[in-house]
């Protein structure tokens, strides 16, 4: 009997991670997606809210500028608040900044938006790679990131088309809204599948130097 539990236990655990590979994927897929996926919808979006197509490049903007800010506390959040739930902030964020940019009736509102969904956007590939290096020993880490990464460089890939030709076939709405259900089925997984994740004794959050890097992040970024 305890040679067949041993092995029950190896085979639920094996379970749950590949399911835990999925979830970060997908993840990942969907951060670097909307990266570029509304490129094309843009003059679109710009005739529904009145506004010139030029001033739409702010949307894009807003959410590159918010990640690339929050990326650096990343690590730290998990460390204090556990991975499991710094992701399922994250994949919550996310979803509300989708849903926030397809009812969004002005540019204003849309930028905000964009912007809380660059919040999500932000911690779902750093803190699900931190999920991943504490489920997998070491001889298995290459491996699982290397499944991970792939949907993330094949998203910008079809951001541009795929945008395109929701725009051209249903609406620009669905470029958003598309996330909600992705992002509810990732919260489910993510309470059913992830571990919970070790709350560690951090240091003071270093609130000088994270503003030092991230106005160094923008500045760059903007001069780009």
């Amino acid at each position: 009997m305890i040679p067949e539990d041993k092995s029950a236990s190896a085979s639920s655990t094996s379970s749950s991670r590949s399911v835990l590979l999925w979830l970060v994927a997908i993840g990942f897929f969907m951060q670097t997606l909307d990266g570029t996926i509304v490129n094309t919808a843009l003059p679109t979006m710009a005739e529904a809210l009145g506004e010139s197509p030029l001033r739409m490049q702010s949307v894009i903007v807003a959410y590159s500028l918010t990640m690339a800010m929050l990326i650096p506390a990343s690590g730290w959040m998990a460390d204090r608040f556990g991975t499991r739930r710094v992701y399922l902030w994250a994949i919550a964020l996310f979803v509300l900044g989708s849903v926030m940019c397809a009812i969004a009736p002005n540019l204003q509102l849309m930028v905000a938006a964009r912007v809380l969904q660059g919040m999500g956007g932000a911690l779902l590939m750093p803190v699900g790679r931190l999920a991943v290096l504490r489920a997998f020993p070491r001889e298995q880490f290459l491996k699982a990131m290397s499944f991970v990464a792939i949907p993330g460089l094949v998203g910008p890939l079809i951001g541009p088309t795929l945008g395109g030709w929701m725009v051209e076939y249903v609406s620009w709405h669905w470029i958003f809204l598309v996330n909600v259900p992705v992002g509810l089925i990732g919260l489910a997984a993510t309470l059913r599948f992830m571990p919970v994740g070790d709350r560690f004794a951090v240091k003071r959050f270093d609130g000088v130097g994270y503003a030092l890097l991230a106005f160094g992040m923008v500045a760059v970024s903007l001069a780009l």
